[in-house]
Parts: structure tokens; sequence; C-alpha cells
């Protein structure tokens, strides 16, 4: 049975992800997670959603119930947990939410003691307990042996003194008008709270969560609206969390978009410069741009390539000896200060940059043109093996005669194809879209 997509477990708050599922999920969890208990302990965090309330208590009921206690936090970023597993001694974490997804949306993330994410074979194990009646039944806890919880309300101060150690201290923002927008997530204390410590003149916004306006017109995946506060502020640049917080989009004082490619770019050659860049360049996705090569290139750098998802990264930046990965879409890794995407941490990183070189936004984080790309998302009624698909290798074969670059994947978490083409000539690409399309939809929609 396949419970775990990209990132987590990942559906419909009541329905895929509803109170019964989680219970079962968590005493699967927690009986996996015995054989490695040190300290017996599991932390649980969660964003802003209503449903997390219901989330959270099944949590507890079904780890608790094999055995476990439990560390409830509240709110917190998904790279927040990642740290405060490994530096409260807990042996495993959990984090509650759906990232970018809308309010009716949630999912949960684990953790293992270290702070990692699980990677596919762990993912498996726990499945196969999910899907054990027997091994459920027989592993529940009873008398002394029934775990309990606590709710800790003061470990966000641990987290801001953690990522506030990431920025130089020989640099400071004052002087800095800087705009951030929460997206009424998990970051909605911690980001306003660093930025001001670091002494930047600080506009919030997104930062009044109501249970149900998580990510709505607001955050990561809608940064126009930053963006126009961004100009009536005059600030210098804007700063853009997802629902977690664990994901970056900025915007320059021109109220444009900062490419995350490009962000990422500047970021990897400045590491490079300052000699703390490990390894021999950078890790991204295959979504990221070819621009994106041939800047690192130009620069003695080289891109190394991972499937999609920032754990996918962090696995490959962990192979390859390397400290800076991510992904085009905000999810930048800076290993020696987390784990994970952390989007509070990057936009500091960015922002030391900026202060150093005391240039706009605007030319700083445009270093090179980047390839037209062309992205389309279709619905799709089932996810059919892409090797089951008479007549895709012939469509990847035409896209690849015209010069463009193709990338043809199923979302981890929703029913939908994303169809990604890259090239130089913009006109060529809409007509070989339109082409992809008319396919896709002919044998899957």
């Amino acid at each position: 049975m396949r419970l775990f997509g990209t990132d987590g477990v990942r559906g419909e708050a009541g329905k895929k992800v509803s109170a019964s599922n989680t219970l079962r999920l968590a005493m699967a969890t927690g009986i996996y997670f015995k054989q490695f208990a040190k300290t017996n302990k599991i932390l649980v965090g969660k964003d802003t959603r209503r449903s997390g309330y219901m989330i959270e208590n099944a949590l507890v009921s079904g780890l608790t119930a094999v055995g476990f206690d439990v560390v409830q936090i509240g709110p917190m970023p998904t790279p927040a947990i990642a740290f405060l597993t490994e530096n409260m001694r807990c042996d495993a974490g959990i984090m509650i939410s759906a990232s970018h997804n809308p309010y009716y949306d949630n999912g949960i993330k684990f953790f293992d003691a270290d702070g990692n994410k699980l990677n596919r074979e762990e993912e498996e194990k726990i499945e196969e307990i999910y899907a054990d009646d027997e091994m459920l039944e027989t592993a529940q806890a009873t008398g002394k042996h029934i775990g309990k919880s606590k709710r800790i309300d003061d470990v966000i101060g641990r987290y801001i003194v953690h990522i506030k150690n990431s920025f130089p201290k020989r640099l400071t923002l004052a002087g800095k008008r800087i705009v951030i927008d929460c997206a009424n997530g998990a970051g909605y204390i911690v980001g306003p709270t660093i930025l001001q410590e670091l002494g930047a003149e600080v506009f919030v916004i997104g930062n009044t969560p109501d249970g149900f306006n998580i990510n709505e017109g607001c955050g990561a995946m809608h940064p126009e609206h930053l963006a126009k506060v961004v100009l009536d502020k005059r600030a210098d640049i804007g700063i853009a969390l997802d629902g977690d917080a664990d994901r970056l989009v900025m915007v320059d004082e021109k109220g444009e978009v900062v490419d995350g490619d490009k962000l990422m770019a500047v970021l990897a050659v400045h590491l490079k410069q300052q000699g703390e860049l490990k390894g021999d360049g950078m890790v991204a996705t295959v979504m990221s741009n070819q621009g994106l090569d041939e800047y690192l290139a130009s620069h003695g750098l080289k891109l190394y390539r991972s499937d999609v998802g920032d754990k996918n990264v962090v696995k490959l930046m962990q192979a390859k000896g390397i400290n800076f990965g991510g992904e085009q879409s905000g999810h930048i890794i800076f290993s020696d200060y987390a784990k994970t995407g952390d989007g509070i941490s990057s936009a500091l990183q960015a922002l030391a940059y900026l202060v150093t070189v005391g240039l706009p936004a605007s030319e700083v984080f445009n270093p090179y043109e980047s390839y037209p790309q062309k992205l389309v998302n279709l619905l799709v009624e089932e996810k059919r093996p892409f090797d089951e698909i008479e007549g895709l290798d012939a469509l990847k074969r035409t896209v690849e005669s015209k010069g463009m670059r193709h990338l043809f994947r199923y979302s981890g978490t929703e029913k939908k194809i994303r169809l990604l083409l890259e090239g130089k000539d913009e006109k060529a690409l809409d007509a070989m879209m339109e082409e992809c399309v008319s396919f896709f939809k002919g044998v899957l929609v």
C-alpha cells in the first residue's frame, strides 16, 4: 500500500489524512521507531491549518498507544522540527503540514533522530506495518508502558538562536527595509522576529492565521501581493515563505520576482568565493534551467541534478560531498545550517550577500539569461506507468529532435502530470507544448 508521496503523506484532511488513518499511521510509525529508541520521545509540530488539531491528537493517541512519549510544540516551521528533533534528543520528529497546498489539505512529514527526512526504504517499512492488523494489535502498550504527552511552548527561542547564528556576526540588517509575507503559516512569528532582531525595518504581511487562510492569495505561491507592498513601502527586498516556511521566494526592489535558479546561482558562486562551498558544485533538480548549468560552468562549478523533492536534493548532496543545493521552486538547502529546505535561513544567506555587495537586489540576483521554459499541469484520471503509454517514446524523440529538453512527471501529491519543455525558441516551445498536451490528454485524461 502506497501512503507516502514526494514529501511525506499528504491529501485532503478528513479523507486520506483522516483521524482514523492518522491514528493507524502513528502506531505504525511508533512501532518502526521503537527499534531505534534511546529517549522514547517523539516531537510533534504543525502549521496553522484548522485540521492540525485533529491530526495532532490522532498522532498523540497512536504514538502513546505503542508506548512513546510525545512532545508537542505547536505551530513551527518544518525545518524547525528537523533541527529540534536532533537538538532535543528525540527519537523521531513529525511535522503536520501540507506545505504550499490549500487549507483543506494536510500532510504528515517524518524525521529520524538526526533530523533527516525518511528515505523510501524506511517509508516502505512503515507502510508494511500500517497494513499489518496483527502487528498493530499486539504492539499496543498496557499499564505503565502506555506513553504520555506534554506541550512545550518555549522552544521557539532555540530555533531563533540557531537561525540567527547562521547570519554572519560581522554584518547587520540595520538600514534595510524588508517586507516579509508569512503566508499565514508556520513562520508567522519566527520570520519577522529574526529579521527585527538583526536590525531590519520590517513590514509584515500574511501573519494573521485563522486556520483557513494559509497560502490563500499570499506567501510563496502568490508573490504578486508581496511585490505590491515592496513597491508601496519602497523596500529593499521582499521575502515570501510558504505555509510551513521551508520555501523561499524573493522579490527585488522593483517588484520583480527573483528567479529561483538565479538566486541559487548567485549564492553558490558567493559560497565558492568565500571558500565555504564544499565539493565542486551544487545540486538542483531536473526542473532547473539549462542557464544555471552554463552560469555555474563559467565559474568552474558543476551542476548535479536530482529528482524533484528536497529530500532527493539532500541525498545527492550527501553522496557528492556538497553543502549547497535546492529546487527552482524555493527549497534551498545550506546543509551547514539546516538538513532540509529552510526559507528563513536561506533568506538570511541571501540578505547577507546583499549587504556585503551593497548593490540593489535587481542587479545582484539577475546574473544571466534563462532559457525559455514552458510548464503545464494536467489533471489525470490515473497515473499510468510511462512505459505502458504507447507513443510516448516517439513523442520524446520528436521533442529532442527540435533541440528541446523535456521532463514529464506525475505529481507526488495530486492526480496531475507536469509537462516541462525548455529550449531557445519560445514560439517553437509553445507549438511543441500544444502537441504534448494533446498527446497526454488523449492517453491520460
